[in-house]
């Protein structure tokens, strides 16, 4: 498991090379829900995505052979961004990423910015996962996992320290979870610092892998996901958040609809003018439709990504207008 001082370390490593995102109080939601909301907005990062600051935290700590063997890794979108940015950052080549032929346009486009060959591979994460292990055997390139590395969930963790940070007596923090790095980056950073605060994971019904996973006390590193909006928490979770969960770190694992993360795009946009994914929705999904009870609680969502094709948000946009007019 990852240590605080791991996280604290890559907090001074990777500052030099993305921003800190702001915690928004959203006073709008906040009426909505009876809790005190508040937003933690790394859909403003870099890359429109958490997913850097891991990226740049692990290949940050690349050995000189690692290096020279360059990388590969695997990514739904998001953490391919990182990884692109942070090879242009830290000047690290070849980059290879695999990437499912289903990943999102919005996400694979933005990939041409970056010094990066895209190889797109079967139609879910774990064919590209498995496309990618197969080229670090071939080519001993050094694998950037996006989730279950304890280096890149270091990276992950600083998002639990900004918050702190911000919000010293934050009652819970919502967090989206697909692989689980996220979360369990952020567990360690604030349960060591502030025991009391409650970490809710929340995932999509259509992929609810960590909670099979502890329902059947197994570890679902790969899960036969429903169609889903929330293409990046999609697939199985990684040991780290399975182990982190068992340990009692996690304190909850709530299941939001399809139809309840579409509704949450729409809120973020209307009230808060913040463009968020399917991914990143899904804590204030949670809570506009009260899968939790914190009330009158100081509560955190973190909005994790907002690389959301235009297309889907534009249809997204519109169905609330589309159900007054059909009534």
């Amino acid at each position: 498991m990852v240590t605080l001082q791991e996280i604290l370390s890559a907090q001074r490593t990777i500052h030099p090379y993305l921003f800190r995102t702001p915690l928004r109080d959203s006073f709008l939601l906040s009426e909505r829900v009876g809790a005190s909301v508040f937003l933690k907005l790394e859909n403003w990062q870099i890359t429109s995505s958490f997913k850097l600051r891991g990226a740049l935290n692990r290949m940050a700590l690349m050995t000189p052979e690692e290096r020279a063997h360059g990388v590969v890794t695997a990514s739904a979108g998001n953490h391919a961004l990182g990884v692109g940015y942070a090879a242009r950052a830290l000047n690290v080549s070849p980059a290879t990423i695999f990437v499912p032929r289903t990943a999102p346009r919005a996400k694979v486009d933005k990939l041409r910015q970056f010094p990066v060959q895209v190889r797109a591979v079967g139609e879910t994460y774990d064919d590209a996962h498995h496309a990618a292990e197969a080229y670090q055997r071939e080519t001993g390139a050094t694998f950037i996992h996006a989730y279950d590395d304890p280096r890149t969930v270091a990276g992950q963790g600083t998002i639990g320290l900004e918050i702190l940070e911000d919000l010293p007596d934050v009652d819970a923090i919502l967090v989206p979870v697909g692989g689980g790095g996220m979360i369990v980056g952020i567990a360690v950073a604030v349960k060591t610092l502030a025991p009391l605060v409650k970490i809710i994971a929340v995932q999509p019904a259509a992929s609810p892998a960590l909670r099979d996973s502890l329902r059947d006390d197994k570890c679902y590193e790969e899960y036969a996901a429903a169609p889903t909006i929330c293409d990046g928490l999609a697939g199985g979770i990684g040991k780290m958040v399975f182990e982190a969960a068992q340990q009692k770190l996690i304190d909850d694992v709530v299941l939001v609809e399809e139809d309840e993360t579409r509704a949450a795009i729409r809120a973020l946009a209307a009230t808060q003018q913040v463009i968020v994914e399917g991914s990143g929705a899904v804590g204030v999904a949670a809570l506009l439709a009260r899968k939790v009870n914190l009330s009158g609680k100081r509560v955190v969502a973190v909005l994790s990504g907002g690389n959301i094709d235009l297309g889907l948000l534009g249809e997204i946009l519109t169905e609330d207008g589309r159900r007054r007019t059909e009534n």
